[in-house]
């Protein structure tokens, strides 16, 4: 399955951590936590905050937007 996981079990694999991405559907995503050092990631995170800061209907770390900007994304650090 590689390293971008998704998931519908609550269990989370050791060095993982849960995103939720969509627009208006938000799919569960499971991600090594080391996208989160990555400058690309953490763009995307700060773009996400910035336009929806006040709308968080999901606890978690949620990304609105695109999901296939996040895939993309994703898969780009995969390869690294």
């Amino acid at each position: 399955m590689g390293i971008l996981r998704r998931s519908s079990t609550s269990g989370v694999p050791k060095g993982h951590c849960v995103v939720y991405v969509g627009e208006s559907q938000k799919k569960r995503h499971v991600v090594p936590v080391s996208y989160l050092n990555q400058p690309s990631f953490q763009n995307l995170l700060a773009q996400a905050e910035e336009e929806f800061s006040s709308d968080h209907p999901i606890s978690g770390l949620t990304i609105h937007g695109k999901e296939d900007v996040f895939i993309d994304l994703t898969s780009h650090l995969r390869r690294l």
